[in-house]
């Protein structure tokens, strides 16, 4: 039965291919990436026989499991050959179908944000996510609840690895399907959480110049005065006010200072 699935797997690749773009990347070299793994062995020694505990580093670079603890198999009912062989498949393949297309679509979110932060900011980036296995004999539903952070930030500033600390919950959530969050701390050191049922934060990339820009007209300054507090020329202010409509799916520059009241820049 495991020879049939793997071979499934092998021919189908069908959820690796929303994580081409992670694989893009154009990564380098870590000087401490074996003493990294090693460290996960170590880590796992020491918590990861805990029931209900799956310790998995996923790696971009070849869309993989680097490292997981042997939990996973009584959790999920996979062997450990199969997330061996076949890591990242086997990993999408036990979710339940109701939260993969929502769980792709939020691994989009986390690449898009992710590569719009500074060195620094990327290196406190983190984030959860509630979803749901299905066991592959009992077909059972198994609630989980996992923190993530980069655990390898190549030198180019590449999310080339993963660290997953996965929890079983025994009690079901609040929440009825993939459920996730965000956050990272910004230079000024001032906390950034974004959460599913905040959309439109997640969706929103201005530039620094734009967020100026924003902080002007919130103020109450014409056109003409934000050209002079910035030395740019009106034109150029005209520019920056059409790529924040854009950008917020705003009608008329009435409808932007309302949604720009919503948040905190």
């Amino acid at each position: 039965m495991d020879k049939v699935f793997l071979k499934d797997l092998k021919k189908q690749d069908k959820y690796t291919k929303f994580f081409q773009e992670w694989a893009e990347q154009e990564f380098k070299t870590h000087p401490d990436e074996k003493k990294l793994i090693e460290n996960l062995e170590s880590l796992s020694q020491s918590i990861g026989i805990r029931e209900g505990l799956v310790i998995a580093c996923f790696d971009y670079r070849n869309l993989n499991l680097a490292f997981f603890t042997g939990e996973v198999e009584k959790i999920t009912g996979y062997p450990e050959s199969i997330f061996r062989k076949k890591g990242m498949e086997a990993s999408f393949a036990m979710l339940h179908p109701d939260d993969r297309e929502e769980m792709f679509k939020f691994q989009k979110i986390v690449f898009e944000n992710f590569h719009q932060l500074t060195l620094a900011e990327r290196h406190t980036f983190e984030f959860s996510y509630t979803t749901r296995w299905v066991h592959r004999t009992t077909q059972e539903i198994k609630w989980v609840m996992a923190k993530v952070r980069p655990y390898l930030i190549d030198a180019a500033g590449n999310f080339a690895m993963d660290l997953h600390i996965i929890f079983e919950l025994h009690t079901p959530p609040k929440v009825k399907s993939y459920d996730w969050t965000y956050s990272y701390i910004q230079d000024d050191g001032t906390r950034v959480l974004v959460t599913k049922n905040s959309p439109n934060n997640k969706e929103v990339k201005l530039t620094k110049k734009e967020k100026e820009v924003i902080q002007l007209i919130l103020n109450g300054n014409s056109s003409k005065m934000i050209a002079e507090e910035l030395n740019i020329s009106a034109n150029t202010v005209a520019t920056h006010r059409k790529n924040i409509l854009r950008k917020l799916g705003a009608k008329n520059m009435g409808e932007m200072v309302k949604i720009l009241a919503s948040y905190d820049f």
